[in-house]
């Protein structure tokens, strides 16, 4: 479905615009960061954080080393980049040492062997990060903190795993997958031959979102040339016309009323907090001299929300149902959808204030309720990380991640920052392979 002449002239006004606001912006912020210097992460230097989650936890096993070795290898890298990064809120750093020694006292009293432990406790001994969305000793969690979720939003909430190589990402769905993981039929082999494979390289042109940028379309070219040359198989190029309006559908659907007929809570009144209305235009005038105090980020959701409409368009559902109804046909059970999962490579901070919209490539398949999975595809000119999202039918996260480990195999996964000239605290967007839950 091509642009008509209004959207392409509506596009062009928009784009016009964020330049413009983008420009006083960085007059703006350059006052408040001018004492700010760039700082280069340091490298990786000790071989144990280089090593995949579960052939670490074999390692640990086979007593090849301690998980209190591990752990505290991990608790010294974080001390060195977080002060750069500022990635870790919280630490427990005391707790997970007494942690990894019972694991290491577990493991030397163990009179099964290494089999009984594997089948057991597939990951004991291996630390990683949890977000405050789970309870965790010495941590306190965000559960049922303000402000909640409404309407329907709490069924688009939900949680995967994120590794940095993709052959940890199937036995961590597993594990929290918990009872439910025999629906995702995990075990089961994946013969990559035998699937469908669809790439779709834009959303078609919404004068929402930004253009892909070419180097992400042809890093997905090259994805399509080694399936095709390597598998043997036959990708098929598609466009898919009611992904330009994945925006409008997200924005229909996380405003719809839950099943007891209410409308979900407005943002506006979320940043009120029972107590003084919010009026976006004036907090938006107030930052500009540093007094507000919302975040422009925050500001500007309200201000989205005063020009959307109290009820969504028919059109906007009807086109909801339609992609949803495409997509589940043309995947089905063996089908793997190539889209990109961003159009602008790693940006910097507080560029995406003037794209706001752009989330919707990966948006848009977190309301249809379809599994995806983030992989890494080396770098860009730049040295910025390349990468795609594989989209695949509902409870078949099997396909995406078996596909996953084919393309870390052959484009290089994931990347140290700290060892690429052009690393700086601008990327902490840096990502391993990632999947979401179904």
């Amino acid at each position: 479905m091509a642009l008509t002449r209004f959207e392409r002239f509506l596009a062009s006004i928009l784009r016009g615009a964020v330049r413009l606001l983008f420009a006083v912006f960085q007059l703006l912020a350059q006052r408040r960061e001018a004492d700010r210097s760039v700082r280069r992460l340091p490298p990786i230097t000790n071989p144990l954080l280089r090593v995949p989650a579960m052939r670490l936890a074999r390692m640990i096993r086979r007593r090849e080393v301690t998980s209190v070795e591990v752990v505290q290898t991990y608790i010294d890298r974080i001390q060195e980049i977080n002060p750069l990064i500022n990635a870790m809120v919280k630490d427990r750093f005391s707790l997970a040492l007494q942690e990894a020694a019972q694991v290491d006292k577990l493991i030397e009293e163990e009179t099964g062997g290494e089999d009984v432990l594997e089948d057991r406790l597939p990951l004991l001994g291996v630390p990683f990060t949890v977000k405050e969305a789970f309870s965790l000793q010495g941590v306190v969690s965000n559960v049922g903190q303000f402000p909640p979720a409404s309407g329907q939003q709490p069924g688009f909430l939900c949680t995967g795993p994120m590794c940095r190589y993709a052959q940890d990402l199937l036995p961590m769905l597993r594990v929290m997958g918990g009872a439910n993981a025999d629906r995702l039929s995990l075990s089961s082999e994946v013969d990559l031959k035998r699937l469908r494979f669809f790439s779709v390289p834009h959303d078609g042109g919404s004068p929402l979102v930004s253009p892909v940028d070419q180097q992400l379309v042809l890093a997905q070219r090259r994805v399509v040339e080694r399936l095709e040359a390597d598998l043997g198989v036959k990708v098929q190029q598609l466009k898919i016309p009611q992904l330009k309006y994945s925006f409008q559908i997200w924005s229909a659907m996380m405003g719809a009323p839950g099943k007891d007929g209410k409308q979900p809570t407005s943002f506006a009144e979320l940043m009120s907090d029972h107590g003084k209305k919010v009026w976006p235009l004036w907090e938006m005038a107030k930052w500009t001299v540093g007094l507000s105090k919302h975040t422009v980020a925050a500001i500007g959701l309200v201000l989205v929300e005063m020009f959307q409409r109290s009820q969504p368009t028919q059109f906007i559902l009807q086109q909801k149902e339609s992609l949803q109804k495409d997509l589940e046909e043309l995947l089905g059970t063996d089908g793997v959808l190539l889209y990109p999962s961003h159009p602008h490579l790693a940006p910097k901070h507080h560029h995406p204030l003037f794209t706001p919209f752009n989330f919707s490539y990966t948006g848009i398949f977190n309301i249809l309720g379809l599994p995806v999975t983030q992989c890494p595809l080396g770098l860009s000119a730049e040295g910025l990380p390349l990468g795609l999202q594989l989209v695949v039918g509902k409870q078949q996260d099997r396909l995406s991640l078996a596909t996953a480990v084919f393309l870390e195999k052959t484009f290089g996964g994931w990347r140290d920052p700290g060892s690429i000239a052009t690393a700086t605290t601008h990327l902490d967007t840096w990502r391993g392979a990632s999947t979401t839950a179904s």
